[in-house]
């Protein structure tokens, strides 16, 4: 993950860590909040439903973030038993996660605006590092998560509209591709010049409505 743009420096890994053990959690959580509204209680049973990292980390994972610019975290496990529409209610479990690494962004941008504004913050900083780090990361969880490639979230929504023959093939053979294919995306920069664009234009467009939100309320 290049675009983590990750620096090995003390200062960097004591922003960096605090924020990607959150922003996973947060990530993690609404997994498991989504499959348990829609009656599967698995990721409840197994202690899911927590902001606790340890709840969600995987320690080999979240090291190849810090130092490889690409990991993951223990994913949620769903029964698909339990679901009334398996194949749609899995595609908004999967969404439920990258929606939340959204949410905390556009809370972040929503802080981060007034408190420069009324000068709490200056323009340069630990604090204000914490905040643009805070919003970063969760704007490119959420983007990376939603490329359309197993094991990413991306792949079960996006793929959610093929006949079902279509999408089990998809799931069936691509589970065992996704992976190769994403490294492989990466290693090119394929993902990079995809997906940075993309952060971008969230980013700007979370600021433009943050700044409406307060037009409008300061008016």
């Amino acid at each position: 993950m290049d675009f983590l743009n990750i620096n090995f420096n003390m200062a960097e890994l004591l922003i960096r860590v605090p924020v990607l053990l959150f922003a996973f959690s947060v990530h993690e959580l609404f997994h498991g909040l989504a499959a348990y509204m829609l009656g599967d209680s698995t990721a409840k049973r197994d202690g899911r439903l927590s902001l606790n990292p340890l709840r969600h980390i995987d320690p080999l994972g979240f090291l190849c973030v810090i130092f490889l610019r690409f990991g993951w975290a223990k994913p949620v496990m769903v029964d698909t038993n339990n679901l009334k529409n398996p194949k749609w209610d899995f595609a908004v479990i999967s969404v439920a996660g990258p929606l939340s690494n959204l949410m905390m962004a556009f809370i972040g941008v929503m802080l981060l605006i007034p408190l420069l504004n009324f000068g709490y913050l200056s323009h340069e900083g630990y604090a204000i590092r914490v905040f643009y780090e805070f919003i970063w990361l969760n704007i490119v969880l959420a983007v990376f998560n939603m490329l359309p490639i197993p094991p990413l979230d991306g792949s079960k929504f996006f793929t959610v509209w093929l006949p079902d023959r279509l999408y089990y093939a998809f799931q069936n053979i691509f589970s065992r591709l996704g992976f190769f294919v994403l490294i492989l995306m990466m290693w090119l920069g394929i993902t990079a010049n995809i997906i940075v664009p993309v952060i971008g234009a969230i980013f700007g467009g979370m600021v433009d409505m943050a700044n409406g939100i307060y037009g409008v309320i300061l008016n």
